[in-house]
C-alpha cells in the first residue's frame, strides 16, 4: 500500500464519519423527541429535536470537508479539483452557517445578543 492509498483510505474513513455522525445525531434527536414529547410539550420537543439535527449536520458538514479537503490536496491537486473542491467549501460553508443562524439566530461572525438590563 502506497502513500496514495492510505491517503484515499483516510479521506473515505472521514466520509463514512461525517455520514454516521449525521445518522446518530438524528436518531438521538429522534430518542430525544419522542422521550421529550412523552414529558414535556410538543412545542419544547420539536425545538430540542431540530437543535440536535442542526448540530449533527453542522459536525458532519466540518468532517465532510476536511475529507474532501485531504483528498483533493493529496491525491489530485489539479486547478480543476481545485476549484471543485473550492465550490464545494462554499456550498458546505453557507450551508453551515445558515444552520448556525437557526439555531443561534444569529450569524457566526456575530456577536451573541447581550442580556437586557433590568
Amino acid at each position: 500500500m502506497n502513500l496514495i492509498d492510505t491517503i484515499r483510505n483516510v479521506s473515505d474513513i472521514m466520509d463514512a464519519l461525517g455520514v454516521a455522525i449525521v445518522s446518530i445525531g438524528v436518531l438521538r434527536g429522534l430518542f430525544l423527541f419522542i422521550k421529550d414529547w412523552i414529558t414535556q410539550t410538543l412545542d419544547i420537543a420539536y425545538k430540542v429535536f431540530r437543535i440536535q439535527i442542526v448540530r449533527s449536520l453542522i459536525l458532519g458538514l466540518e468532517i465532510l470537508v476536511a475529507g474532501d479537503v485531504i483528498r483533493t490536496v493529496a491525491i489530485s491537486p489539479s486547478l480543476t479539483s481545485v476549484a471543485v473542491l473550492g465550490v464545494i467549501v462554499l456550498i458546505r460553508c453557507f450551508l453551515s452557517w445558515s444552520l448556525s443562524l437557526e439555531i443561534d439566530g444569529r450569524w457566526p461572525w456575530q456577536a451573541p445578543a447581550k442580556p437586557e438590563a433590568k
